[in-house]
């Protein structure tokens, strides 16, 4: 299983239910690893989304304690137990934990690579990913030349699980 983020300099993913910053290069990195793939969010993460819609061309897998919850084109799942349940379905390679943070904080334990966009920037954030620098049984795998997007300076950074 694989998780696949774009945090600031403080590990700050979002605010208000928004991404901190859209930078093009990263969605469409973000596009081309998870197409095709098993996309595994929270109810918050996916209303984030255009039109509150599941992502298109990919299985959207949607965790929330709400037992009425609907979405259409997306399962919807109530537990981790029930979510873990679900992943069985499908091949551990194919599988991409997308957020938010509890999501990530809960499924980080079973991941064995993280795609990190970091973004040289310190915003202000109300959520954030695991300082992945600083948790023990993560190692840079690879990283990119640093890019920027009009003054915004990133890299995309491989971790792996050692």
């Amino acid at each position: 299983m694989k998780t696949i983020v774009a945090a600031d300099k403080n590990w700050g993913i979002g605010k208000d239910n928004k991404l901190l910053v859209s930078i093009p290069a990263d969605m469409k990195f973000f596009r081309q690893e998870t197409i095709g793939k098993v996309v595994v969010m929270g109810r918050k993460t996916l209303e984030s989304f255009p039109g509150g819609m599941p992502l298109s061309g990919r299985t959207n897998i949607v965790l929330t304690r709400n037992m009425d919850y609907r979405a259409k084109g997306a399962q919807i799942v109530h537990s981790r137990e029930e979510l873990l349940k679900e992943l069985e379905r499908y091949p551990s390679e194919d599988i991409y934990v997308i957020g938010g943070d509890s999501v990530y904080k809960m499924m980080l334990p079973l991941c064995d690579t993280a795609y990190v966009t970091k973004i040289d920037f310190a915003y202000e954030a109300d959520s954030y990913f695991p300082d992945l620098d600083r948790m023990e049984g993560w190692e840079i795998a690879a990283s990119s030349e640093e890019q920027t997007y009009f003054d915004l300076e990133y890299s995309f950074v491989r971790y792996e699980r050692v």
